[in-house]
Order: structure tokens, then sequence, then C-alpha cells
């Protein structure tokens, strides 16, 4: 039996709602939390549901047919009910509901449930011709209806997922001051410098596994948009729940904000975020330290840190940093690796022969290039046992400046010298395509129109199958075209981007392009991490992700061209990439949720948030 004195959440309520006379209530909320864990002991702290975060209501216990109780504070009813996001279900509540929480009269008579809801929404989202008009839409949906918004999300996840992300978010963070309505997530300014601690713990969760923050600096391929940049870490965090299954309660997007360089928005009358030129130098990094240090005091030692847009001489040194003290990853550079390394597996099935009779060119040798570069070395060197700087040979990356080649060494940033190989110096794309003649072409530059047609043709000149992936975000950036790929090498290109493109018809022949989409690797790796109890990340368990991803792909998809499987599966996917990486996770010795669970895919699956709704008492 759960016992009041036992348990501290339990009697700090208890008090506050003493406090303001209402025994009853509490009463009734401890008998409720009994019957719902059938008497287990919520000290418990491996107690999980939903993501591996500690279920506190027995919200996830229960079966979606056994009643909840909707707590807030206290019991939320009436007019309450209905403005939170969490537990409103808009016309979908019952008769009985209605009659228990005060909501006769707050409602029209009808009802509603949940998928002619999803209907009707669907509907009206298709109405808007301006996808920044439906990217406004879902935001107001999730602050609305937190389930629905999930429901909507999930099933409809190929045709929405450009909106809640790329490549709609750039243009949303681009205008996120005129368009911003209430806060999503934690904004950290250089105000807050010494009470960051205390302004974690304004956050109203305290169950928290997974913070997506962002600087700013470097928003997709769109440079400094400042505390703008917010619409990151929201999107990447719905994704998180969508696709990975974690619960919206243990994700916490924050926005650290040091000012921005960018003159247009300093200059904008409705920008959100501090009017001053970027920190730099020694202020900087005392902020982000003590950012650190007060995430791991308040939330702990397995509180997954997700470093998103950060540019790049902080993004290396941040990673490079805190790996070894702090549950971190970097989606642009490790997260955008896993995804491409798969594509690249892939096409390989496709293409012929092995990872290491493939030459590789980048254009683009910054986060992306490099993350991407060094990820694909390391698998080369783990098929063929050879030391990784012999794999490295087979990477060649051409910058703003040409060719990286040893003469240029002394000049170069610490993160490119890794790929200065010997080679006379080449200053344009084209001339490199010719003199590497690389078997798989990537675009990492964030600049677009730069797969020229001549470009393309170069590389259908000596390769049947040229591989051609065009990275770069949001679409407006890609480095070519879908349609251009495949028309300029007459049909022979393996093509794909990180924005999507339609499908293209060419010679009577409709090729399905793939999207290197980071969506399919995150998710699922944070699910892996939170379910095993990670404490570190491991470059291992970002391999392990890639051939998790690359082995969902069927013969079915490669008769239709396509190097990534559907996103319709994509539950299905992160439940398989989160077993490979919880996996690995405890053959490294870096799990702490013991005993191992038999079957990592189906307990990765039952700890899955469900967006449906639940029944009220």
């Amino acid at each position: 039996m759960l016992s009041v004195k036992r348990h501290p959440f339990l009697l700090s309520l208890q008090k506050l709602l003493l406090g303001r006379g209402e025994r009853r209530v509490f009463a009734l909320m401890e008998s409720t939390t009994n019957t719902m864990v059938n008497g287990s002991d919520l000290d418990n702290n491996n107690a999980a549901g939903g993501g591996g975060v500690v279920d506190v209501y027995g919200e996830d216990f229960a079966t979606e047919d056994q009643l909840i109780t909707p707590w807030t504070v206290s019991v939320a009813s009436g007019y309450t009910l209905l403005r939170d996001p969490r537990h409103n279900k808009g016309l979908a509540f019952t008769e009985n509901e209605r009659d228990a929480h005060y909501l006769r009269g707050l409602l029209p008579p009808a009802l509603m449930n949940q998928e002619l809801q999803e209907k009707r929404l669907m509907h009206n989202l298709r109405q808007y011709k301006v996808p920044l008009q439906r990217y406004v839409a879902m935001m107001d949906l999730q602050e609305r209806n937190e389930r629905l918004f999930y429901k909507l999300l999930i099933d409809n996840v190929e045709e929405l997922l450009p909106v809640v992300y790329t490549p709609t978010v750039g243009e949303a963070c681009q205008k996120y001051g005129s368009i911003f309505r209430r806060p999503q997530g934690l904004y950290i300014s250089l105000k807050e410098k010494g009470k960051i601690l205390e302004v974690l713990k304004n956050w109203p969760e305290r169950n928290i596994q997974v913070i997506v923050v962002t600087d700013g600096e470097r928003i997709l391929g769109l440079g400094d948009l400042g505390c703008q940049g917010m619409g990151i870490p929201v999107g990447k965090l719905s994704l998180y729940t969508a696709l990975g299954g974690l619960r919206p309660s243990a994700c916490l997007p924050i926005t650290i904000d040091v000012g921005t360089n960018n003159e247009q928005l300093l200059n904008d009358e409705f920008y959100i975020g501090l009017r001053q030129k970027r920190a730099t130098g020694q202020e900087y990094a005392e902020l982000l330290q003590e950012f650190m240090t007060a995430v791991k005091q308040n939330y702990g030692e397995k509180v997954l840190i997700q470093f998103e847009d950060f540019a790049n001489h902080n993004a290396f040194e941040l990673l490079s940093k805190y790996s070894s003290s702090h549950l971190v990853f970097n989606d642009d550079i490790q997260g955008t690796a896993s995804v491409v390394l798969a594509g690249i597996l892939s096409a390989l099935k496709l293409v012929g022969g092995t990872l290491a009779d493939q030459t590789f060119l980048f254009l683009g040798a910054g986060e992306a290039g490099t993350g991407i570069a060094e990820l694909i070395a390391l698998e080369m060197s783990k098929q063929t046992k050879a030391p990784i700087e012999e794999a490295r040979k087979k990477i060649w990356l051409v910058d703003s400046k040409g060719l990286i080649v040893s003469s240029r060494k002394e000049s170069l940033q610490h993160f490119k010298k890794p790929w200065a190989h010997e080679h006379a110096p080449i200053k344009s794309l084209l001339d490199a395509v010719k003199a590497i003649k690389p078997t798989m072409l990537m675009g990492t530059s964030g600049v677009g129109k730069t797969f020229t047609k001549e470009v393309v043709e170069a590389m259908a000149s000596f390769n049947e199958k040229p591989v051609i992936f065009a990275l770069s975000n949001p679409t407006s950036q890609s480095e070519c075209t879908a349609e251009e790929a495949y028309t300029w090498s007459k049909g022979r290109a393996i093509f794909a981007s990180g924005s999507p493109f339609d499908p293209v018809e060419y010679n009577g022949k409709v090729f399905v392009p793939g999207q290197g989409n980071n969506a399919y690797i995150f998710p699922g790796l944070g699910l892996g991490l939170i379910i095993s109890g990670a404490i570190r990340v491991r470059d291992e368990m970002l391999l392990a992700a890639s051939e998790a991803l690359a082995a969902q792909v069927t013969q079915e998809h490669f008769d239709k061209g396509l190097i990534y499987p559907p996103f319709t599966n994509i539950r299905k996917i992160s439940a398989h990439i989160a077993a490979k990486v919880a996996a690995k996770a405890y053959d490294l010795g870096l799990a702490s949720r013991l005993p191992r669970p038999k079957d990592l895919v189906s307990y990765a699956e039952s700890c899955m948030y469900s967006p449906m709704y639940r029944s009220y008492r």
C-alpha cells in the first residue's frame, strides 16, 4: 500500500492541499494512486512508463480502458481542464465526464471521438496554402490538446513532418518574433548568469529525460537567428515524442541567448531576444559551463543533452569538452552522420561492392561534413580491420577554399586536419570531381545550387550509378534538386536529400528520392539511451543506429529506388534502433537500468508514449 508518510512528493502535496482546505481531494488522490499502481511503491525510481520516466500519477501503468484522474496540482475540472493541454479532449469528453468534471455548458452538446477530431483537423490543415499557416495551426493545437497533436502527427507523419520540422521550421524561426504566442521552453540568457539552476527549477516538470538546446547561431542553413532559434528545440522534441515515443512531459526545449550578430534581427522591433552582439570567449564558456553543471545538478546524470545548431567553432568544442562528463549528443555532427551512413550502407546494395571500395567527396567541411566523414571511416575501419587513418584516405573534403590537401594543413581548423591528404591544390568542386573520381558525392555546404549540371554529368560519366546526397537544409539550400539529379544523370543517380522532394518522372519511370532526415535516427537513439539508463554516448552506438536503420530497408523498397524506409513505419524503426543502441550500451558497460530486458525491441515498444485519449473518473 502506498504510504503518504513514505513518499515525499505526496507528503509535500498533502501539505499544499491541506493548507487550502482540500482534505477530501487529497484523500481521493491517495486512494486513486494506490489503485492505479496496484500497491507498487513509487519510491522505486526504476519504475518507469512511457519512455523511461517515473510515472508519478500512475497514468502509464493503466491500460487505455482503465480510468485515470486528470491531476494538475489538484484535480483539473471545468474551465481549467479545458485549458490544460495534457488532459483536454475537447468534444471527446463523454457525457459522464462532462457531469463529473463540471463541463456542462462549457462545451457544445455534440460528442466527437478522437478519430473524428483528427479527420476534421486534417481537413482544416489541408485548406491552408501557406506552409507557415499550417505550422502555426499545429503549434496552436499542441498548446491546446497535446494528445490530439501527437495522434495527428503520428498518423500523418509523412504529410506533417515537413510542417513541424524542416523545411517549414526554418521559416518559422525566421519569423518567430511575429508568430510567438506563449513560451514552449526555457530561455536562458546572459541576464540569468549565476542563476541558471534557479531558472531550471522554474520549469514545472521535474522528471526531465531529454533536453534539446541551441544558441541559435547556425539555424539550418539560415545562419544566426539568435533567440528565435527556439523553433528548432521545440520541433525536435515534438519528434522525440511522435517518432521515438518519449513522453512530452520528459522533454525540455532550451534556447541559450548570448545575443546575435544578425543586424536585421537587432533592428527588428518584434525581435524577442537580447539586443546585443554575441558574447564569445570566456563569457560564453562560463555561461555554458554553468548551464551544463546546473542541468546535471537538477536532473541527474542520465538526462540526455542534445546540442542543436551551434556554430562549428562551438559545436566541436562543446561535444569534445562534455562527452566524457555528461550524456551529450550533437545532432548536426553525430545524428546527420548516422543517418547518412545508413543511407550509404543501403545504397551499396544497389551499387554493389563494399564500403571500402568507395571513394567519397564532400562539399562542405563543417560539423555535418566532418562528422559524416568520421563515422564512415569508423565503419570502414570496423569492416576491414584496418587503422582508421587508412580508412580516412578514401574520403576527400572540399571547403570554401577548395580541396583540403596536405599543403593547407597549417592553416586548417583542427577538425579539418585529419582530411588533409597528399594532392595538388584544386579550387573548384568540378575540378575536384574530375580529379578524385568519387563514387559518392556528399553535399553538406549549406549553399544551394552547387551541384551543377556539369558536376552531376561528370559523376555520371565514370559511375554507372552515381550516388549523390544533397543534404543541406532547408530546401532552398539543397545542393541540387531531385529532378536535377535524375535528369542530368539520365535516371542513373541514387539520390537522397536533407529536405523532402516529390517523386520525379523521367523517361516514363517514377523515381522516389530518399530523405536523409535526422528524424530517422535521433528519436530511436534517444529512446535507446533512456531505456538502458546509459550514462554516456559512444561512437559504437551511432554505428549500431546506422546499421539498424539500414536493416529496415527491404527489397520492396529497393525496387522503388528507396534507400531509406518510409516514415509511415517510423515508430517500428525507432524501436529497432533503440534496441540496438541499448544493447550496445549494455555491451559497453554504460547502461545503468538493470537487469537487462530479454527482448529489447518489445521493451522499447512498451515504453513508448501513446497519444490515445484516456477515460477520466
